[in-house]
């Protein structure tokens, strides 16, 4: 299986948007760019919702029949390791190998000896394909990113030869992932990085590395966009030069995590790809879930009751909710507003909180972030929340479309 050159992760918590996220798949086909659509939910997702990895399967499925989509389209089994990795296998033919719990751990010395003994040719300059830009190489380095990597690289090569076993050499695609960590990978670091993989026999089609800056779930990025797209550049410029030289895959390209709603490192996106000719993966998730509940506000009926009904019940459950994100959200609680204060807004001042529009008035990223962690709420109430999303469907997949089309897609890979 080939992944293609352009490719985007839809996240959907509840499996009712599928065709509303492969509708703006399709207008971006109608613009010329042909992207594939991957739909995405990690067992993290799976297990605060109490969901099964074949109900994403079976959205894809039923989207790409009812869209008459012609196209290719994966499942990906998202941050997955050996401990959970077996319930996705069936499912899925997209496998995102997350190894960042095992950044830093020691491997073998002998296995580190003999690895910079392989790669210190690479001591000195390095010129990087499509920039011209070096990068000055110390023996010292490829040993600080065998002791930092080796044993991650390892795990990734388990991990793929496990799911190898099962499904067939050829039978899905790899990415490997390491953006859920503290510091971010430096050019030298990620070439050997890829260099370690490559050495494990992994077929990687996409490499998802931490960036510099934060990439909080559900807000724009924080950071030195100047800094990201100098780095950015250089991870598509090692990727060239790690293709031609360790033999990984021909198309293996970038993956941004955490991608949703990072407009202002969108347009650096753009602009690299471009000037590279370079692939992208680019993986969004909670995105869809605030649609639909900016959709119940907006709605009528009894749709902004269930939204504050969320948020009320979220505002009480802070701590919990932060719990298992607590590395990828920043939320101020001070800037909550009180649920007593909600209560008395109109759908379309909560519309006008919870949607990402930072030239709102009524905009609130803490209260943003919040609702995007508190899909756990709406799961609980069951029913209640899903007959509300099918209740109102049409608004929710304008909704839906819209924002990963005109503010995703769009700026990513086509303005």
């Amino acid at each position: 299986m080939i992944l293609g050159k352009y490719s985007f992760g839809i996240g959907d918590r509840f499996t009712r948007q599928g065709k509303a996220l492969l509708a703006a798949v399709i207008e971006a086909k109608k613009q010329g760019v042909d992207i594939t659509p991957v739909w995405n939910k990690s067992h993290r997702e799976h297990t605060i919702i109490g969901t099964q990895p074949m109900s994403v399967r079976t959205e894809a499925e039923q989207a790409v029949g009812a869209m008459s989509w012609k196209g290719s389209y994966f499942v990906d089994a998202d941050h997955i390791g050996l401990k959970n990795v077996d319930l996705f296998i069936k499912a899925s033919d997209f496998f995102t190998l997350d190894v960042a719990d095992f950044i830093g751990r020691p491997a073998d010395e002998d296995e580190i000896r003999k690895f910079v003994g392989k790669f210190r040719r690479y001591s000195g300059t390095v010129t990087l394909a499509g920039s011209g830009e070096t990068l000055d190489i110390t023996e010292r380095q490829i040993e600080m990113t065998a002791r930092k990597y080796l044993y991650a690289a390892r795990q990734a090569g388990e991990i793929y030869h496990h799911i190898e076993s099962v499904k067939g050499a050829g039978n899905f695609i790899t990415e490997v992932s390491m953006d859920e960590t503290d510091a971010p990978q430096t050019p030298v670091e990620m070439l050997f990085i890829l260099a370690a993989i490559a050495g494990q026999q992994v077929p990687v089609q996409t490499i998802a590395p931490k960036f510099t800056g934060r990439f909080n779930k559900g807000v724009d990025y924080i950071g030195d966009v100047a800094r990201f797209a100098k780095e950015f550049e250089q991870h598509l410029g090692v990727i060239a030069v790690a293709v031609k030289e360790f033999g990984l895959a021909k198309n293996l390209k970038l993956s941004v995590h955490s991608g949703s709603d990072k407009f202002a490192i969108y347009g650096a996106i753009n602009k690299a790809i471009k000037r590279f000719g370079a692939g992208l993966h680019v993986k969004t998730a909670g995105t869809t879930w605030l649609e639909e509940l900016a959709g119940l506000a907006l709605a009528g009926g009894d749709g902004p009751a269930i939204a504050k009904q969320i948020y009320r019940e979220a505002f009480s459950r802070l701590d919990e909710l932060c719990k298992p994100y607590a590395t990828v959200i920043d939320i101020k609680k001070e800037r909550l507003p009180e649920p007593a204060v909600v209560e008395k807004w109109t759908g379309e001042e909560l519309a006008d909180a919870m949607r990402h529009n930072q030239k709102c008035r009524g905009y609130n990223r803490d209260l943003r972030q919040l609702l995007h962690i508190g899909y756990k709420i709406a799961a609980e109430m069951g029913t209640q929340f899903t007959d509300a999303i099918e209740k109102y469907e049409q608004i929710i997949a304008a909704n839906v479309t819209e924002n990963i089309y005109e503010r995703h897609i769009k700026p990513i890979f086509i303005n």
